[in-house]
């Protein structure tokens, strides 16, 4: 049976901050919903779920028929070492193991996995157990935030069609792909409103383009009629001050047809012509307030721009046979600078020389090329991109051994945006610092992908994992280089600035080698998609 969530007058606000994250908002939503909750980072998607399970205190009210269950599940470090199918009741009360058996076949994963230590699961294995006990229960609406971070395009794909087949949930995701698939209404946190509209992705975002250039055009009409107005304004008040001015005093020459009583009308004229004007000003101020309503919602993203290097050779990375591993450690558990090859690892097994992630990998860059690499979760990937900035002198992982040929060019700048965000510690200031990063340029970047100002105070281990993606990806954009590598720089990025990046690779074609699981984006940006095969 439909039901609904309404909410009413909401307003909330963290504490220490000036700013509320919403203010007297008020909407409803029906609870059998596939609903698609967009908006920028840092504009309170997570905060709102976080509100709706009661996990902060609020002012307004939130009137819910049912309970409410939340993905990701927060496990402890107990949990994340014992098998899921040990505390999956913890996770969510009253759950059935055959109901978590049946989810788990639509997810297309084995019963096993719930009988084998969780922290020895893959990404796409743990979100797949996650999701199916979430859905095994009823009686409850879904919150889903984010639930293909990390997970390579077959383990997405699964999750896609898995929540094809459900309703009752709100979904948090910047995945167009996703959203499109899944989603048969929209909340969206604009600017300045929230909405809530029927249709997926797409179809909100052909009425929003259609909607914006209306209200631009309004917009520009607007601004014609205020020039016009306030020149009539300056037109009338300076005819006021000018008669004002003839009340008081005469010339006999150029007034000779002053008469008695031309004074009083001087005055009455005078009053009239002020008049006039307070009505053009309180006409403006109108007009004003008019036209700033019109762009209370407009998304008008901003152009970046990159500075990338022209190489003085075509090939910019050459692999033939190559294969990438991690070594064994020594007895002191470190390896020295070219320990690998003084041991003559490179000639040795498998076995012997620890675990191989990549075998007789073949790969080409010339430059101008935009190389995404596709594959799943685990198949060297990552490992591949870091032996690269190892053999350019940008990575040191003395375990990471290199078989067969990877060769790269002499001198090669490289940018790289690391798929990890844990190490960014510190302020802003600190962080331009130590990279030489010029800090008002750096700021003005942020600031363009949509980053609020108070953010720069902060301590970044305090920013939300998306502000952390946009620090490394102002950082990239920033820094002059001949090969930029990107590994999964868009998890947590919202769908604008995706948009805001696409643009930039296809003006700039800078080169590139992008490890990323966004459909749309990879389609769009990319010269050429390698298969990366596992071993």
């Amino acid at each position: 049976m439909m039901a609904q969530i309404n909410v009413t007058n909401l307003t909330f606000c963290y504490e220490g901050s000036f700013d509320n994250v919403f203010e007297n908002v008020s909407f409803s939503i029906d609870t059998n919903w596939k609903l698609g909750f967009i908006g920028r980072n840092g504009k309170g998607k997570t905060t709102f779920l976080n509100l709706l399970l009661e996990k902060y205190e609020y002012s307004g009210n939130i009137d819910a028929p049912m309970a409410f269950d939340y993905f990701p599940y927060p496990l402890s470090e107990e949990q994340k070492g014992s098998c899921a199918v040990d505390f999956m009741e913890d996770l969510k009360a009253g759950c059935e193991p055959w109901r978590v058996f049946c989810e788990l076949d639509k997810l297309r994963l084995s019963q096993e996995v719930l009988y084998r230590p969780f922290s020895t699961l893959s990404h796409g294995e743990r979100t797949r157990v996650m999701l199916a006990i979430l859905f095994s229960g009823e009686n409850a609406f879904l919150l889903i935030d984010e639930p293909t971070n990390h997970l390579d395009w077959g383990a997405r794909d699964i999750v896609k069609k898995y929540l094809q087949q459900k309703k009752g949930f709100i979904l948090v995701s910047h995945d167009r792909d996703l959203l499109d698939a899944c989603i048969d209404h929209v909340l969206v946190l604009n600017r300045k409103t929230i909405e809530i509209q029927k249709g997926n992705f797409s179809s909100w975002w052909e009425n929003k383009n259609r909607r914006d250039n209306f209200s631009k055009k309004e917009n520009e009409k607007h601004l014609r009629e205020i020039g016009q107005l306030r020149q009539s304004a300056r037109r009338s008040n300076q005819w006021a001050e000018k008669n004002e001015g003839t009340k008081i005093g005469r010339d006999p020459i150029k007034d000779h047809d002053y008469k008695k009583g031309s004074r009083a009308y001087i005055g009455a004229k005078t009053k009239k012509m002020q008049s006039r004007v307070k009505q053009y000003e309180r006409r403006l101020e109108r007009e004003i307030e008019e036209k700033e309503g019109l762009l209370l919602d407009v998304e008008d993203v901003v152009d970046l721009k990159i500075t990338p290097l022209v190489y003085h050779k075509d090939v910019l990375i050459l692999a033939r046979e190559c294969s990438i591993g991690y070594a064994l450690a020594d007895s002191k558990g470190t390896f020295a600078q070219g320990a690998l090859e003084m041991k003559g690892l490179e000639g040795r097994g498998q076995a012997d020389m620890g675990r191989e992630v990549l075998r007789d990998f073949d790969f080409e860059l010339r430059q101008g090329e935009r190389v995404v690499l596709r594959g799943r979760n685990g198949c060297g990937k990552s490992s591949f991109l870091k032996a690269v900035l190892k053999r350019a002198g940008q990575n040191e992982e003395p375990n990471l051994f290199v078989r067969g040929t990877l060769a790269i060019g002499t001198g090669l700048t490289i940018s790289y945006i690391n798929q990890d965000t844990a190490f960014l510690k510190g302020d802003i200031k600190a962080f331009c610092r130590t990279r030489g990063l010029d800090e008002s340029l750096f700021c003005a970047i942020l600031r363009q992908l949509d980053m609020a100002r108070e953010q720069f105070a902060k301590p970044m281990e305090d920013y939300s994992e998306g502000q952390k993606k946009k620090v490394l990806i102002a950082a990239s954009l920033m820094t002059p280089a001949h090969l930029y590598i990107w590994d999964e720089p868009l998890n947590y990025i919202d769908v604008f600035s995706r948009m805001q990046i696409e643009s930039l690779l296809l003006k700039f074609e800078p080169t590139m080698i992008v490890v990323e699981h966004d459909a749309q984006f990879c389609e769009r940006i990319a010269t050429r998609i390698v298969e990366v095969l596992p071993e």
